[in-house]
This record gives C-alpha cells, structure tokens and sequence, in this order.
C-alpha cells in the first residue's frame, strides 16, 4: 500500500472535470472532518472521517491515544465537535445531546462503568426503556432471543456479574430502544480470551438483526476478521481505510498497527 491518504474525502475530480463519487453517500451515519477534543485548543481528533451504512459492521482500530474512545464520544455527543459534522441518515445531529441521540435511534455503549451494579439484570434493561417505558415488555424478549443467559438471571444484581456477562447487560440494554446504529467503545477490554471471542460472537449476531455496528476495539486482528469494513485511526486522522479483510493482509498495516497479532 502506498502511504495513506485520508479517506471518504470526495476528490476535486478525476481529471475529466467530472467529481469523484463521494464514497459515504447513503451511509445511515457519516463523521466528516471531525476535530475534538476534551480541552480547548487540545484536539485529540483532526479531521477524521468515517461513515457506515445500513447493516455494515465498521471496526476502528489503532494505537493507543489514536483517538479511536473520542470519535465514539464525539459521534455520541460526549466530547463537543468544534468543527466537522456529524449526520444521521438524512439530518445533522452534532453536538446533540446523547439522550436525543438515542431517542432517534443511535445506541452506545462505553467501555467501563456500563452497567447500574445495584440493579438487577432486569432493572438494567429497564433503564434502556426509560424514554419509551412501554417498550420494554416487548423489547425484553427481543434481548432474551440473543442474550438468554440474561432471561435466565434477570432477577441477579448486575454488581455480580462478571465482566463478560456485565458487558451483554450493556449490550443488550442499548439495544432496547431499537437503535438503528450501535456505537461499540473496546467490548472485549478486560476480558479473558474466551470471553472476548463470545463479545464478538455476539456482536455478529446483532449485526445480523439488522443494526449496523461501529465498533472500537484494541483486539485489531479480531476485529478486523468481523467487520465489513476498518479504519485505522493514527494521532487523531485517518491512516488507512479498507474492508476488514484487506487491511489483515496489508504488508503496512501489519507492520505499523497488527504486528505478529496478523501472523497467528
């Protein structure tokens, strides 16, 4: 591969005087040009882009401090966007408020504290409804259907649960309003080798429902075998962007990003 350019950024033509198709066009949500960051004058993303479309999963991958947590935060309207855009299918929704977000469709789910540890696992999922409490009944099966561990125990306090079994309680409370889009922020952090292959098990799964997935993930050769479609973020921008399985491949993105993690 030759030295990245920044992707999905449409082209000023393709010599012809005819522009190039912009590569995120129809994508149910786009980022485009995004610089944030948690202090004034501090910007941890410049410039980033990146777009998915109805029932792709998306992998971001990365080094650490690449940026990868505060695109999701920023998307999500935790970390203010001071310049760029965020859209939703066919409206502009940066710097809206997450609970607005998740109303309209857009879930998320942070990597730590993402559960209510004295509640049960039914109370957890109850809060996923508390914008439409009607919901719940009905959306409690759904949940069950990929998660039937949770049906099973609902009555136990997330507080016990352990940290594999904590993260399908974050999953699946997110997934009670029915979102559109799931904003995944490092699912497997913390968990054992087993665990973390069922996290991405069942983020499969509820890719295939129908929700299309961004999915932030250090376990970079995993998550790239999963997804549709990966972004490399570098220092806040974009380094290179492909399906999942050509970035695997890629001579430069094993050597600069998967290491011997590509080779095993």
């Amino acid at each position: 591969m030759s030295d990245p350019t920044p992707p999905d950024v449409t082209a000023p033509g393709s010599g012809d005087g005819t522009p190039e198709k912009d590569p995120a066009e129809g994508a149910v949500l786009r980022a485009d040009s995004l610089i944030a960051g948690y202090l004034p004058g501090v910007n941890i993303l410049n410039g980033v882009n990146l777009h998915c479309r109805d029932g792709e999963l998306v992998g971001v991958i990365g080094p650490n401090g690449a940026g990868k947590s505060t695109l999701l935060k920023a998307i999500f309207g935790l970390v203010k966007v001071g310049e760029g855009r965020v859209r939703f299918r066919d409206r502009e929704v940066t710097n809206w408020r997450a609970d607005k977000l998740v109303a309209n469709g857009i879930g998320y789910v942070p990597q730590t504290n993402n559960v209510f540890p004295s509640l049960t696992i039914s109370e957890n999922l109850e809060m996923g409804t508390y914008q439409r409490p009607k919901k719940f009944k009905q959306q409690f099966e759904v949940v069950a259907e990929l998660f039937p561990t949770l049906a099973a125990r609902r009555a136990q306090r997330a507080g016990s649960l352990s940290g594999g079994e904590r993260q399908m309680v974050a999953m699946g409370r997110a997934l009670m309003m029915e979102p559109s889009v799931l904003l995944l922020d490092e699912p497997s952090a913390g968990l054992s080798p087993a665990l973390q292959d069922e996290v991405f098990v069942q983020t499969k799964r509820i890719n295939g429902t129908g929700v299309s997935v961004i999915m932030v993930e250090q376990n970079a050769r995993r998550c790239l075998q999963i997804c549709d479609r990966g972004y490399v973020l570098d220092q806040g921008t974009n380094a290179y962007t492909a399906s999942g399985e050509e970035l695997i491949k890629d001579p430069k993105v094993i050597e600069l990003y998967l290491g011997t993690l590509a080779k095993v």
